[in-house]
């Protein structure tokens, strides 16, 4: 998918409505929220399924950039927040 996404392109386009560091949590990488977004598409993935999945199958934590070791996965309000923020703009 690497190939076939063009990902950097439509990091740019999400960018200036995606969270910034600030008060509250640190939000997630950017390319690691639009991953999982497109895994929950091609897989049909709800938002509990896709958080769970997360922490079940190493193949999709690689794929989204996450380590299992070290980071902490996303939860599903932090995904549906995410999807809304992508159907709003």
């Amino acid at each position: 998918m690497d190939a076939v996404v063009p990902w950097s392109r439509l990091l740019a386009l999400i960018e200036p409505h995606y969270s910034k560091a600030g008060n509250g949590r640190r939000p997630y990488a950017l390319a690691t929220m639009l991953r999982i977004h497109f895994m929950q598409q091609w897989f049909g993935y709800s938002d509990a399924v896709m958080e769970e999945a997360l922490h079940e199958v190493p193949l999709l934590r690689h794929f989204a950039g996450l380590d299992g070791g070290t980071d902490t996965m996303p939860d599903e309000t932090t995904i549906l927040n995410f999807r809304h923020l992508l159907e709003h703009h």
